[in-house]
């Protein structure tokens, strides 16, 4: 059963103004069905857009930000529960621990490492939770075509590349967790 989702996207909004639609209405949704959201602590980008969303339809929004993106005062204050801790490894340690599923929106090199490593964890067998990514407007095509590159060129098993469900909305990515959207 999924109760929190932990949720990598960017600190920034993005050109297309769907990118920040599609953020607020995940954490709309999310807060609907009654599941917390778990992200980066940010007060900023799309990040601050899921978390005001959930917020505003009466979530559970827990933050995790290292202490040097707090002294950069990015931090949310206004939401349920904020950790902050003393580094990037800490962070996504708590934020992996706190979720039972992990979905990325549209983001930079932050929401690509993020992904890459509970990719990397679910590979080695250090957690089985899904993994979705949402392709808004074909963000992620190039990266999924270079993912099956990586697989032409036996640099990436099928079976690993299987772990990360890809889903065009929101809504589907809800769908792909068994969370009715």
């Amino acid at each position: 059963m999924v109760e929190n989702v932990a949720v990598f996207c960017a600190s920034a909004n993005g050109v297309d103004p769907v990118y920040r639609q599609s953020a607020e209405i995940l954490g709309r949704l999310l807060a609907r069905h009654g599941i917390g959201v778990v992200y980066g602590g940010a007060r900023v980008g799309l990040m601050c857009a899921v978390a005001e969303a959930s917020l505003a339809a009466g979530g559970r929004v827990v933050g995790v930000i290292p202490d040097v993106l707090v002294d950069l005062e990015v931090a949310h204050h206004g939401i349920t529960e904020l950790h902050i801790t003393d580094t990037m490894h800490t962070r996504k340690a708590l934020i992996g621990q706190r979720a039972d599923a992990f979905i990325a929106l549209p983001g930079g090199f932050g929401t690509f490492e993020e992904l890459f490593e509970v990719l990397a964890w679910h590979s080695l067998r250090l957690h089985q939770k899904p993994i979705v990514l949402v392709n808004i407007n074909g963000f992620y095509d190039k990266l999924l075509d270079f993912l099956d590159h990586c697989i032409a060129e036996g640099l990436l098993k099928p079976k690993n590349r299987e772990a990360l469900l890809v889903a065009n909305t929101v809504e589907d990515a809800l769908r792909l967790l068994a969370i009715t959207a």
